[in-house]
């Protein structure tokens, strides 16, 4: 009893002495003052990639050839989902690869003269495979699905989305 009694004391006698430590420069928490605010950086208003830096191709010591595009339409299509948003819309499908390991799903915009004159926007979906060969599995395994964002501007002139894979398309018109 008598040992807890004076760990106590000798405790709260050095808490109480810790007050000159709050306005110590030692103390880590007096480093940085309150936040104030500061006048904006100036910089284009419609510069979506601001943060991301320019990069030059075919310039540098490490600098290889680009990689040749090994993607390949996806096998089926099973959905196509438009969502309105405040910017314009998201396109997100979903679909079915031939085999498992199907990755880098991603929707290819294909431009043609024809579609831009019919309002169509048409995205091909395309997927990568593995180098080995891996199981063809159940079709839940094999499900791979992507979303694009598509800018007002681009949905003023469009009547139609399309999106292409190897077996079917699926479109979504504008009502």
């Amino acid at each position: 009893m008598q040992k807890t009694f004076t760990v106590l004391l000798v405790a709260a006698l050095t808490v109480s002495g810790c007050s000159s430590w709050r306005d110590s420069r030692a103390n880590p928490s007096n480093w940085f003052g309150s936040s104030t605010s500061a006048a904006a950086a100036d910089t284009a208003a419609n510069d979506a990639d601001a943060l991301v830096p320019e990069q030059r191709e075919g310039f540098g010591l490490f600098s290889g050839p680009e990689a040749e595009d090994t993607s390949v339409p996806i096998a089926r299509i099973d959905e196509l989902r438009i969502d309105p948003t405040s910017g314009g819309a998201i396109v997100y499908v979903s679909g079915t690869a031939a085999r498992q390991g199907a990755y880098n799903a991603r929707l290819v915009r294909t431009e043609s003269a024809e579609n831009q004159k019919n309002g169509i926007l048409e995205f091909t979906f395309r997927v990568e495979y593995p180098k080995k060969a891996t199981n063809q599995g159940t079709e839940r395994s094999r499900m791979v699905s992507d979303a694009i964002n598509i800018s007002r501007q681009d949905l003023e002139s469009t009547r139609l989305v399309r999106v292409v894979g190897q077996q079917n398309a699926l479109e979504s018109r504008r009502r």
